[in-house]
C-alpha cells in the first residue's frame, strides 16, 4: 500500500450502558443499547469501507457493542481488546494508535467518552468550515461513531492531521431531535440515570 492512499479511523463509542451495582468496567449495555449495537454496525457497513483491525476497550459495555455491530460488517476484522482504551485521554488515544502497524489501512477505535470525542476534535483540529462545526455541535451520543482520514503512517498520526468524514448515529433513525440543533437528527444522549461519583470513561 502507498503511504499516499489515505488511512481512516472509524471513532466508535460504545452503546448506551445500563447502571447496575458492579465497577464502571463492568457495566453491561442497556436494553437500548443492545437495540443500538447492531444498528450501528449496519451504518458501519453502509460505509462501503473495509476495515483491517478493531481496537476495542476491555470494558463490558465496549466489548458488548463490538460483538453485536461486527456480525453487520462484511468483513470480520481482525479485534484486539486493549486495556489502555479504557479511562485514556486524547494523547494516549493517539500514542496507541501510532503502534498501529503500517499493513493496517483503516481501523476502528471502540472507545469511551470524554476520550473518544476529544480524540475526534484534536485529530480534526485544523479542519475548517461546515465539517469541523458539525463535528463538535453534534457531539458523541452513545453508539455514534465519525470517520476521520489523514495521510501518511500511523507513527505520523499526530494532533491536527485528520479530516472529518462519515458520520453515523442510530438514535437519528429514531427520529429524535434535541432542542436547539435545528434540523440535526443527531440525539444527543439524555443524562445516566444515575450518575457516577466521580468522571468515569464515557
Amino acid at each position: 500500500m502507498s503511504v499516499a492512499e489515505p488511512r481512516r479511523i472509524a471513532l466508535f463509542r460504545h452503546a448506551k450502558a445500563d447502571w447496575p451495582p458492579v465497577a464502571d468496567h463492568e457495566r453491561p449495555l442497556s436494553e437500548r443499547g443492545r437495540q443500538d449495537a447492531p444498528v450501528a454496525g449496519r451504518k458501519l457497513a453502509d460505509t462501503g469501507i473495509s476495515f483491517d483491525m478493531a481496537l476495542c476497550s476491555t470494558a463490558t459495555r465496549t466489548r458488548e457493542t463490538w460483538k453485536l455491530a461486527v456480525h453487520a460488517l462484511p468483513q470480520r476484522p481482525k479485534t484486539v481488546y486493549e486495556e489502555r482504551i479504557y479511562e485514556a485521554s486524547p494523547g494516549e488515544l493517539i500514542t496507541l494508535l501510532n503502534e498501529t502497524p503500517d499493513d493496517v489501512r483503516n481501523l476502528i477505535l471502540v472507545g469511551h467518552n470524554p476520550g473518544i470525542h476529544g480524540l475526534a476534535e484534536v485529530l480534526c483540529g485544523s479542519a475548517e468550515g461546515d465539517a469541523r462545526e458539525r463535528m463538535n455541535r453534534r457531539g458523541f451520543p452513545a453508539a455514534a461513531f465519525a470517520l476521520v482520514s489523514f495521510d501518511g503512517s500511523w507513527k505520523a498520526l499526530e494532533p491536527g492531521v485528520g479530516r472529518p468524514g462519515t458520520r453515523g448515529c442510530p438514535a437519528a433513525s429514531r427520529g429524535r431531535v434535541p432542542r436547539g440543533h435545528g434540523g440535526s437528527r443527531v440525539l444527543l444522549s439524555p443524562p445516566p440515570a444515575r450518575p457516577p461519583p466521580r468522571p468515569l470513561p464515557g
